[in-house]
């Protein structure tokens, strides 16, 4: 595995990188976002790579997995696939609240509004078909782990689908609240220094976990530290 600070590669062949990205690290550029640190230019300086493309995309705050091809003929099929879903996807996400199903699916239509923070929105009129399966994991305190299984692409669904439930993505300053998770919010009898406590995720609580190829190959990305220790605490309080 190659590893930065920015990016960890998960798996590796003479067609695609695909890479465990950290949260806020864009993939790529568009014209919101005027990051110098690009995913796609960062793969073709430490590869050596005259040029990357870019077959899919996840958030900037996002972390996980994304894939890159190394030619254009890999690009066209890998790119047709996603089009067609014939690309399976599953993402962690954790969220507020205490959701009262264990399995739900949102269709809402969504479209973006166009303004300078790239927001989605549900528009039943303008929207595109969006489809996101979500499977309860588990709950402590007022904030629960859900399984996402978006059925389209489009952008922010999963943030936008879940806020729509009633359930948004922790530290999701678009579609719900900034307020970073702190062990104190859900441990019950915790005693320690509220003036040194610090938060165990203070960015937006969504991560990008494994990828079905149409070939049938399966690529993961495990869980960053901060998600993951916040989720084994939540497991430890037992509440579910």
């Amino acid at each position: 595995m190659s590893k930065s600070s920015l990016y960890t590669v998960v798996f590796q062949n003479d067609q695609i990188i695909a890479v465990n990205k950290s949260s806020g690290v864009s993939v790529g550029g568009d014209r919101w976002d005027e990051s110098k640190e690009r995913l796609d230019r960062l793969l073709e300086r430490d590869f050596n790579l005259p040029k990357i493309y870019t077959v899919h995309r996840i958030d900037k705050e996002t972390s996980g997995l994304v894939v890159f091809a190394k030619n254009a003929q890999t690009h066209k099929n890998l790119s047709v696939a996603f089009e067609q879903r014939k690309v399976s996807k599953r993402y962690t996400a954790i969220v507020h609240g205490r959701p009262s199903w264990k399995e739900t699916s949102c269709d809402l239509a969504l479209v973006p509004n166009g303004n300078k923070k790239h927001q989605t929105i549900i528009d039943k009129f303008r929207g595109k078909e969006s489809l996101t399966h979500f499977v309860l994991i588990l709950s402590a305190g007022n904030y629960s782990v859900l399984e996402a299984l978006p059925q389209t692409g489009r952008i922010h669904q999963i943030r936008v689908h879940a806020a729509a439930l009633g359930h948004p993505v922790v530290c999701d300053e678009l579609y719900g609240k900034m307020s970073p998770i702190k062990l104190s919010s859900f441990k019950r009898a915790w005693r320690g220094d509220p003036k040194e406590e610090r938060p165990l995720l203070a960015r937006l609580g969504l991560h990008a976990q494994e990828l079905i190829l149409p070939d049938g190959q399966i690529i993961t990305a495990p869980l960053p530290k901060d998600m993951s220790s916040l989720i084994n605490q939540m497991k430890k309080q037992n509440t579910n």
